[in-house]
């Protein structure tokens, strides 16, 4: 995999310009790795986006369960349809807004985003993609051998205008790939005028947009921007998952495919693995039924911590270290993406001396970035299954490690 930093400009302008493919974008220090160090036994670790045990329906989902195994028959111990199973489609396409047939149950987020690949991005092509990216997108994109054109995310999610240029001096991308809703790492997202503005450039310059959403229902007040304008779209594949919201074992989610790709898609998932688990599909449709108000009750209690613990973790980091971090509540989501102020503090020495203090994190340059942006100066620390008291701790901990620096 390679990453194209300049686009060329029209290919019949005399000044075609290219800079070298740098391989190094798919592979930052650290990548793959969840930490380079090990852990002290009690060491708080603030490393991946997980759920807190608490606000997941685990009674609820038990007597789903009990009550699925009990039919005549079983049907949920058989074989069942490539696209997923009803009730649990009509569920979620009533929720996205969208006709049922546009909705195929995957197994995860991530096997949405294998099937978006596969069926939009030919060997070699370029793809546009999220600068800082999560590096799992990175490895679902290898098999494709793909050049990467890194677009700047921030506070607004994708920068549009960075992408309007290049694309306006030839770059020419299959598809692009994007985290709308509270962004991993950064949590930015994008605005209703930004989901417009991007849904504009790739219906004029030909490319899918792969929407990956796992974060939207996780916001903390005023609700997300509308995804109309990506359900509406014929070049966006929306991709979501229960994973956040539901339990990240359940290996459940969906994609709100455009209809002119659904046959496309459904056509490869049948050469995969048939169908997703019929049992979990007949297990979350009777619990996402049989109580309509369950789902945003769940959510609205997983709401209310997330956004407790955020603005915890933000006062305990400026209390523990006044004036250390530049850092934002986020609008939603599970992740803190603060930015070391200091730029004489060795932001890799300051992630060994806090592993040392107990307390454990993702240094931003795990995540991949190629030209023009930051993310080495940033942490990501996760709050999701990490109640107040140890966050504090944390912050403690990390305050202590910058005083050793």
């Amino acid at each position: 995999m390679t990453i194209q930093t300049e686009a060329p400009t029209s290919a019949d302008a005399s000044t075609v310009r290219r800079t070298a493919l740098i391989s190094a974008f798919a592979a930052p220090k650290g990548f793959g790795d969840a930490t380079l160090r090990d852990p002290r036994a009690d060491a708080i670790e603030l490393l991946g986006g997980v759920p807190d045990p608490s606000v997941l329906p685990s009674a609820e989902l038990a007597e789903a369960t009990a009550r699925v195994l009990s039919r005549p028959g079983v049907p949920a111990l058989q074989y069942s349809r490539t696209e997923g199973i009803s009730p649990l489609r009509e569920w979620i396409a009533e929720r996205e807004g969208v006709a049922v047939e546009r909705i195929i149950v995957t197994n995860g987020g991530f096997h949405g985003l294998s099937l978006a690949i596969q069926t939009v991005v030919e060997r070699g092509d370029l793809v546009a993609v999220d600068n800082p990216i999560f590096p799992l997108f990175l490895r679902g994109l290898e098999l494709s051998a793909a050049d990467i054109l890194p677009i700047r995310v921030g506070a607004n999610g994708l920068d549009l205008e960075q992408l309007a240029d290049l694309l306006h001096d030839g770059a020419r991308p299959s598809a692009l790939y994007t985290v709308p809703d509270f962004h991993n790492p950064s949590q930015g997202s994008l605005t209703a005028e930004g989901r417009a503005e991007l849904v504009r450039l790739a219906e004029r310059y030909g490319f899918v947009v792969f929407a990956d959403n796992p974060y939207r229902e996780l916001w903390y007040s005023g609700g997300p921007e509308s995804s109309r304008e990506f359900n509406d779209s014929p070049q966006v594949i929306h991709i979501n998952t229960f994973t956040k919201t539901l339990g990240p074992g359940l290996r459940l989610g969906w994609v709100v495919a455009p209809e002119g790709r659904s046959a496309d898609i459904l056509a490869l998932r049948s050469r995969q693995d048939s169908h997703s688990s019929t049992l979990v599909q007949a297990i979350v449709g009777e619990l996402l039924t049989s109580d309509p108000t369950l789902f945003d009750n769940s959510l609205d209690r997983a709401r209310a911590l997330y956004s407790e613990r955020a603005r915890a973790l933000v006062a305990a980091l400026e209390r523990e270290a006044p004036g250390a971090f530049e850092a934002t509540v986020p609008g939603g989501g599970l992740f803190l993406w603060p930015r070391l102020v200091d730029e004489a503090i060795d932001a890799d020495r300051l992630a060994a001396d806090a592993s040392a203090e107990g307390v454990e994190y993702q240094r931003g340059a795990f995540f991949a970035s190629g030209l023009g942006t930051d993310a080495a100066r940033h942490l990501r620390l996760a709050y999701g299954n990490v109640d107040v008291a140890l966050l504090e701790e944390a912050a403690a901990r990390l305050g202590r490690a910058l005083r050793r620096l």
